[in-house]
């Protein structure tokens, strides 16, 4: 049956869209998490994971252009209980850019049940959202990037803040790969950048990008009315972000910290700002903690205050979230898959 990929129905496919990547030190080894199908958007009519859609973790190599290590998970159509087979493919050197390259088959399995091989381990269901935000303090930062203004927080206080996530759900996908797995067999502190992105299967039998994800807030502060999520960075490759839209970045950024009188030097500011997000990777230096903070971005746990990190970058000012990541202790586990089923 065709999903008719041009049709407006099919682009609203919460299962198609990214909330969140996190790259983190396991127990084993190094994490992978993404995040799809948020129901705080209410676009999460059709639970679990799109079947014809294709979900990559992309890994870049000591600040390699391009992706030299893909992994692909992929589901079957759900069961009459809800649950969907997965499988999990490596594809390395040029295959790992090669839509039509089918890899190698690593794992099998179910969704909502572990599965394990001596070097990897996959879980993928729908879970309890680790993710946490004031959406009011958001809306703040979005009017003053709206118009280039002043950041206006009048009304919002940071005594009150809320977590505007608190009960949502999210499909999410871990896997992990030991240290002593032959593809990311590199010495602790190698740099890997890390990307992760949904295709969905077109009628002429190619795959179409949909949604990509490095840094976390990138949409929700830069483009926050774009609901249709038309704009190119979806389906552009990390390599040619900067090329492509640094200027837009740059410009946003120097507009903001030159109302709120936050740089001497707007423009210099607004492209130092863009070169720290383009290419829009999260880098990881494997073996180490990753933090996700204001002195130190490495890689990114599900503890970590991204908002109040992304704020202060793009504002050049201290933002505090007024929340903690105690507001979503009962979302994350310390151990394998470390995220909460729902």
């Amino acid at each position: 049956m065709s999903h008719h990929l041009d049709t407006p129905l099919a682009a609203q496919s919460g299962q198609l869209y990214t909330d969140d990547l996190f790259v983190f030190k396991g127990e084993r080894g190094t994490v992978f998490v993404m995040d799809v199908n948020s129901s705080v958007t209410k676009a999460d009519i059709k639970r679990g994971f799109h079947h014809e859609a294709r979900y990559e973790f992309k890994i870049h190599f000591s600040g390699g252009a391009l992706e030299e290590l893909t992994y692909r998970v992929a589901f079957g159509e759900p069961d009459g209980s809800g649950k969907q087979s997965l499988t999990l493919h490596a594809l390395t050197g040029a295959e790992a850019r090669d839509d039509g390259a089918t890899g190698r088959l690593l794992l099998e399995g179910m969704t909502g049940e572990v599965t394990s091989s001596d070097n990897l381990r996959i879980w993928a269901g729908r879970i309890s959202d680790p993710f946490y935000i004031d959406l009011d303090q958001l809306a703040t930062v979005n009017a003053a990037f709206k118009d280039g203004a002043k950041l206006d927080r009048s009304k919002w206080r940071p005594e009150n803040a809320k977590n505007s996530f608190a009960g949502t759900t999210v499909e999410s996908i871990v896997l992990e790969v030991s240290r002593d797995e032959p593809l990311l067999l590199l010495p602790d502190g190698t740099e890997i950048g890390v990307w992760c992105t949904t295709k969905l299967a077109t009628d002429a039998g190619g795959w179409r990008p949909i949604n990509r994800a490095g840094h976390p807030m990138m949409w929700p502060i830069f483009w926050p009315t774009d609901t249709d999520f038309t704009n190119p960075a979806n389906a552009r490759h990390p390599s040619k972000d900067l090329s492509e839209n640094g200027e837009e970045i740059a410009s946003a950024v120097a507009r903001v910290v030159a109302a709120n009188g936050t740089a001497p030097d707007p423009q210099a500011y607004g492209w130092s700002v863009a070169r720290q997000v383009y290419p829009d990777l999260l880098t990881y230096q494997l073996g180490t903690q990753a933090n996700y903070g204001f002195a130190v971005r490495n890689g990114r746990t599900m503890a970590d205050n991204a908002p109040e990190v992304m704020f202060s970058l793009v504002l050049n000012t201290g933002m505090t979230s007024g929340l903690t990541p105690d507001v979503t202790k009962n979302a994350r586990s310390d151990t394998f898959p470390y995220v909460v089923p729902a």
